[in-house]
């Protein structure tokens, strides 16, 4: 069928059949597609509306442009979650039948920033458990984590390299987390992240940042998440309220 046999916006129609081509197979994960000039040809539109089909498309991590190089196709999510479902970076890789993995980087106890004293509300000489870790799936790198906790919820031995800090805390403390408050952000390279993540220079972090709270609305854990966005994708339940 003609692009054009179609009532809705050129650019529109074209985004669907890249879509479409790419479902099918006719352009693989990775793969560069054709130069703009070709690409218009085929479809039988013009540079402009194929300019703006392909800059939706890169919204929508459908696509990625490398200046000077070309377009290529982007790799489909291996995980996607609910963000409203609190689930930790284990339980995510476990559920895509994945194997979880930690690479221990650091850990400190430190004197807690305003930024500390702030989110939790603790005083000027408490102490903060810094952790900083990789989350692997198969071996592969896919999170950087940077979790803080204050160590008075801490018992003397507990393990934090290798396992959930959900799990954790619910086994070894009696400060299971209820709920949590999530922001996202995009971010593009990273000096530090980007490179132990193995990330190609083109590709995007979603950073996670969470503040967790216990049942008794007392802040446990504050986690910054660095996801790699080739494979991870969050997505969120909307519910229309009547008034």
């Amino acid at each position: 069928m003609s692009i054009k046999s179609d009532n809705r916006h050129l650019y529109l129609q074209v985004i669907d059949r890249i879509k479409h081509d790419i479902e099918t197979g006719v352009y693989k994960e990775k793969q560069k597609l054709p130069s703009e000039f070709e690409l218009s040809k085929q479809l039988g539109v013009s540079r402009a509306t194929l300019r703006e089909a392909l800059r939706v498309l890169e919204e929508e991590n459908v696509i990625i442009r490398r200046h000077g190089v070309g377009t290529f196709v982007n790799a489909k999510p291996l995980f996607t979650s609910g963000i409203e479902q609190l689930s930790s970076v284990t339980d995510m890789i476990k559920q895509a039948g994945r194997k979880p993995g930690t690479i221990f980087l650091s850990s400190s106890i430190q004197g807690p920033t305003e930024e500390d004293i702030r989110r939790f509300q603790c005083s000027a000489h408490e102490e903060i458990l810094l952790v900083e870790r990789v989350r692997t799936a198969d071996g592969e790198p896919v999170v950087y984590c940077v979790d803080k906790i204050p160590c008075k919820y801490l018992p003397k031995g507990i393990s934090y390299e290798h396992e959930s800090l959900f799990e954790n805390l619910h086994n070894q403390t009696n400060h299971d987390i209820a709920y949590a408050v999530a922001h996202i952000e995009p971010l593009g390279y990273h000096e530090k992240v980007s490179p132990t993540l193995q990330c190609d220079p083109e590709t995007a972090l979603l950073v996670l940042k969470q503040m967790h709270f216990d049942k008794n609305d007392e802040p446990i854990l504050y986690s910054i998440n660095y996801f790699k966005s080739d494979k991870f994708s969050f997505h969120v339940l909307r519910k229309r309220i009547h008034f």
